[in-house]
């Protein structure tokens, strides 16, 4: 029976990952919670089965990938913080009520965003491994980076579906729709930054990490961001088509590797 599983999970790797992404996660729904680590916890499950020490080896390199062009750092960092100034100067401009900026808030901000970078039950530790990490690259080895990304935003975008029934709120249009499509939008940016940067998981980990550090949400939130995406689509087509660069998707060698160690421990199990 084990064996059987490691050869389905073999033959098609993507969709196991994504199954095991919804299934970890959503299985904490009915405890009024989330798994917000499913994905990283389905990349560490289905990379061994289907690649051995060679996938593992990737996915690690992706994680600690920091020499990069120093402007990434504050590209990285920087496009975040414009978005939620933008987001506060257009609430402004409308009346609405805008959190004063003080020490404090900008010290919380700060030590939620280093806990975040670290945290693997949180979003961006718990879902980058697996989102950009190994979703990512799989996809673009058979499709256009916009075409990867795409697929990646909707399934991303499902993922994060249950946490609106489980906020208090979170049905309302504003939320619901607003959240969903950020998400997608939200998506693109990080696809663009992971593929700009070389394949490094370090730099989107980074960016979900100081994004989600402050709290907006909303039909502005969600403006701004579709805007971010749709400039980044339109003015820097180049990166969005073929040929891929070779480092943001899976290596050869790590997609033929033969789960050797699983299938051992399967066979033990069995005699």
């Amino acid at each position: 029976m084990a064996s059987r599983v490691v050869s389905v999970v073999k033959r098609h790797p993507q969709i196991a990952f994504f199954v095991l992404a919804y299934a970890v996660a959503w299985a904490f729904v009915p405890f009024g919670s989330f798994g917000a680590f499913g994905p990283l916890v389905a990349a560490l499950v289905v990379i061994p089965l289907t690649r051995g020490w060679a996938g593992l080896r990737e996915l690690g390199s992706r994680l600690i990938r920091w020499r990069v062009r120093w402007f990434w750092y504050l590209v990285a960092l920087g496009l975040p913080l414009a978005i939620h100034l933008v987001t506060a100067g257009l609430h402004t401009a409308a009346g609405d009520d805008v959190p004063s900026v003080t020490a404090a808030s900008v010290s919380a901000a700060v030590l939620t965003f280093l806990v975040r970078l670290v945290n693997p039950t949180d979003g961006p530790l718990g879902e980058e491994p697996g989102w950009r990490g190994f979703a990512l690259p799989g996809l673009q080895s058979r499709y256009s980076p916009l075409a990867a990304t795409t697929m990646l935003a909707l399934l991303v975008a499902g993922w994060h579906l249950p946490l609106f029934f489980l906020e208090e709120g979170g049905l309302q249009p504003p939320v619901l729709v607003g959240g969903l499509v950020t998400t997608i939008a939200v998506t693109y940016w990080y696809a663009w930054l992971f593929n700009r940067t070389e394949g490094s998981v370090l730099m989107v980990l980074m960016a979900h990490s100081i994004e989600g550090s402050v709290q907006a949400q909303g039909w502005i939130y969600m403006i701004v961001w579709c805007a971010a995406a749709v400039g980044l689509i339109v003015c820097d087509g180049k990166a969005w088509r073929r040929p891929v660069d070779p480092r943001v998707v899976t290596s050869p060698e790590a997609r033929h590797q033969p789960p050797a160690p699983v299938t051992l421990a399967s066979d033990s199990r069995r005699g």
